[in-house]
């Protein structure tokens, strides 16, 4: 094992119960208008293979990719779009798909502009959501585990490109 993989923060069998329990929970509340589903990339591209599996209806799914970290551990709190939609979002009901929330300012610049762009409704399924640091008030609809303010790896989330395939969630025990 490398020895930047840390305590495991979430096991494998802990998140594949809680994203059953989050899509089934995503089919009641959308019954009658399947959402569009929009992966913030490239950290949630997992969680959201496994939700869109764990929701009984028939979604559609779409892709952004933003940045406000670059290399860095810590958000620069600046948004930058490098990958838009395709999808037109007039009178759509859109679910963003996050991997982690952490000070909430990219969600927050995510949330305003797909509703400038027309949608009917955007709310958020965050798989995890760091305690105390948001900077904004957040209406997060879906949350999957709320963990201490750690560097997390795993399952999608990464340092530097590394670690996303790790099947559990775990404490990055290095210096990025």
């Amino acid at each position: 094992m490398d020895a930047h993989v840390g305590e495991v923060v979430v096991p494998v069998d802990e998140l594949h119960a809680r994203i059953a329990e989050l899509g089934a929970q995503i089919t009641v509340d959308y019954a009658d208008r399947p959402p569009l589903l929009v992966g913030v990339l490239k950290g949630a591209f997992l969680f959201m293979g496994d939700l869109a599996r764990a929701i009984g209806l028939p979604v559609e799914v779409d892709f952004m990719a933003v940045s406000s970290y670059g290399s860095a551990t810590r958000t620069s709190g600046v948004v930058r779009i490098l990958k838009d939609l395709d999808a037109d979002l007039t009178d759509r009901d859109v679910l963003i798909v996050e991997d982690i929330i952490d000070s909430g300012l990219t969600l927050a610049y995510l949330t305003r502009t797909l509703a400038a762009r027309g949608a009917r409704s955007v709310e958020t399924c965050a798989l995890l959501v760091k305690e105390g640091l948001q900077r904004t008030e957040l209406d997060l609809r879906y949350v999957g585990f709320r963990i201490p303010d750690l560097f997390v790896i795993g399952y999608g989330l990464d340092v530097d490109e590394r670690y996303r395939n790790l099947p559990g969630i775990h404490r990055y025990e290095g210096s990025a």
